[in-house]
């Protein structure tokens, strides 16, 4: 039984269960499927070493699920949460990556998922592009409950769309509509503006009118910020980060802070949040925010948010309104998707791209390019 911070994080997470007979699948699709299939995980907790090669079972299509051979696996800092015992995880062996993208083998049977107007709405179909979304997505197939499965345009490709469309892009859309509604005119600061999570952000925020400030390390990354959008960008190990935000604002502060960074940025978003302001809690990149007394919001009435998209998607018909809005983004070029790399499928490779990830060495995207199609 998962425990509830991880059905918090992932409600409907991958599945992998003993190979079953896949007679309706194959007869439709004229496949065969492997008994055994790769994947890149951990067998328990700890650094960069225990990520490693798995081979596992095949996953089980059951009634309700969507079937997908994954092309590419996105990286995030999720997976270096999980990695390390931040989040709970339910069982071992445990395949890594909470998003992917890849071709549609399988559809579900249920009668009562065939007949669902929001599953009709997908447009589900044997051979299909589609993205997905859950803990165990750097595996060769992987098997999903269909709301957590997003079928994308012909016009965005899996390239693109690996890595954006679950985790990352849908993070970033829900966040600055509901965690925070982005609005024009207002002015808003991201921890940090240069990352994957932090660019998206960043053009959204643009995109409805606002006034980005961002942090970063670099003047490199400075540079590559400014390009999508930002307006102010604040070198951190250089700079005094509040007092070059109450330069920009007035003295007022934002009315935003989102903030990937976690315990080193936290009690600095106190100083630089404007009265009535939000502060949303993004991620943990130094380390989880320690326990602060409420009382701390006090002094301005500050709003504290500690979302996650799993449950701003909850419901199919919220999965598919917000997945059919980043597409539309994507496709218009409102969102440009910078990949920084892609690494290969072992496990030397997933744990180089934790080690650039972590390490601030990366801008934009990683991506694991895990089968050819």
């Amino acid at each position: 039984m998962l425990s509830s911070a991880l059905k918090s994080l992932f409600p409907h997470n991958l599945r992998f269960y003993p190979v079953p007979s896949f007679r309706t699948i194959a007869t439709a699709t004229k496949m065969s499927f492997p008994a055994k299939i790769q994947a890149i995980g951990i067998n328990k907790t700890g650094d960069f070493d225990v990520v490693e090669k798995l081979e596992i079972p095949f996953p089980k299509h059951v009634p309700g699920n969507v079937l997908v051979k994954i092309q590419y696996g996105g990286v995030n800092f999720i997976d270096t949460y999980y990695r390390k015992g931040l989040y709970p995880i339910a069982s071992f062996p445990q395949p890594l990556g909470t998003e992917g993208a890849g071709t549609i083998v399988g559809i579900p049977s249920d009668e009562a998922v065939l007949n669902n107007d929001e599953f009709k709405k997908r447009g589900y179909a044997i051979g299909g592009k589609a993205a997905v979304y859950g803990l165990g997505a750097f595996a060769e197939y992987v098997s999903v409950p269909w709301s957590r499965v997003f079928t994308f345009p012909e016009d965005v490709s899996d390239h693109h769309v690996a890595n954006p469309i679950t985790t990352a892009g849908l993070t970033s859309l829900t966040f600055v509509t509901e965690a925070y509604n982005v609005q024009k005119g207002d002015i808003v600061l991201i921890h940090t503006v240069a990352g994957g999570l932090g660019l998206l952000f960043t053009q959204l925020a643009k995109s409805r009118g606002a006034t980005v400030i961002g942090t970063t390390s670099t003047k490199e990354k400075a540079e590559l910020a400014k390009a999508n959008g930002a307006d102010h960008v604040i070198l951190y190990r250089d700079e005094d980060t509040v007092q070059r935000v109450l330069e920009i604002t007035n003295g007022e502060g934002v009315h935003a802070v989102f903030d990937g960074v976690g315990k080193d940025t936290f009690d600095n978003n106190f100083k630089l949040i404007r009265r009535k302001g939000t502060i949303v809690s993004v991620g943990n990149a130094s380390g989880a925010v320690p326990p602060f007394p409420p009382l701390k919001l006090v002094e301005k009435n500050v709003r504290l948010l500690r979302p996650t998209v799993g449950n701003y998607i909850y419901t199919p018909e919220e999965g598919r309104r917000y997945s059919t809005e980043l597409f539309s983004l994507i496709s218009k070029g409102t969102l440009k998707i910078l990949i920084h790399k892609e690494y290969p499928f072992t496990a030397e490779g997933v744990q180089q791209a934790q080690k650039d990830l972590t390490g601030g060495k990366t801008t934009g995207k990683l991506l694991i390019k895990i089968s050819d199609e």
